[in-house]
């Protein structure tokens, strides 16, 4: 059944400005942290707004992989899955995600999984919402080492380019 949608637009925009002070907040202090907990609100009604199977699942591991990030940013886990797993790579829904630090892993995955969003709904709200976590995941990686923002932007113009 699809939810109401009297307040979405309110919602969602509010959901937006939050994510927006919570990138600026981040990049101005250097902190993550900010960026994360601004960006929960979108998280949250990201959940709610998702019906099918696929992307319920989809925004359920999003906001996990936002709460988990939380917890490692707060606890400073440093963690190379890459060295973990023998790969620099692994295959995450179609899509190819470079390994590292496990900071930046969340972002990346929580990128992918809004473009999954994205992708497979309908709603308008829910597109919005995803795009918000988009780029806000963008900004987190950029907050936690601007270096490796740089390496992967240029890692998904190149896996843009290529799927062309």
């Amino acid at each position: 059944m699809a939810k109401p949608t009297k307040y979405a637009s309110l919602i969602c925009t509010i959901c937006t400005i939050l994510a927006l002070i919570g990138i600026v907040a981040g990049i101005m202090s250097h902190n993550p942290l900010f960026t994360i907990f601004f960006l929960l609100p979108a998280a949250i009604y990201e959940v709610y707004r998702t019906e099918g199977e696929s992307t319920r699942a989809s925004s359920i591991i999003l906001l996990l992989v936002l709460i988990a990030e939380i917890f490692l940013l707060v606890f400073n886990v440093n963690f190379n899955i890459a060295e973990y797993l023998g790969s620099t790579e692994k295959t995450i829904g179609g899509y190819l995600v470079p390994l590292g630090d496990i900071k930046i892993v969340g972002p990346t995955v929580m990128a992918i999984l809004s473009l999954i969003l994205f992708l497979r709904t309908y709603g308008a709200f829910t597109k919005w919402l995803a795009v918000v976590i988009f780029v806000t995941a963008f900004a987190i990686i950029y907050t936690i080492d601007p270096v490796i923002f740089k390496d992967l932007f240029k890692y998904a113009v190149q896996q843009g380019v290529d799927s062309l």
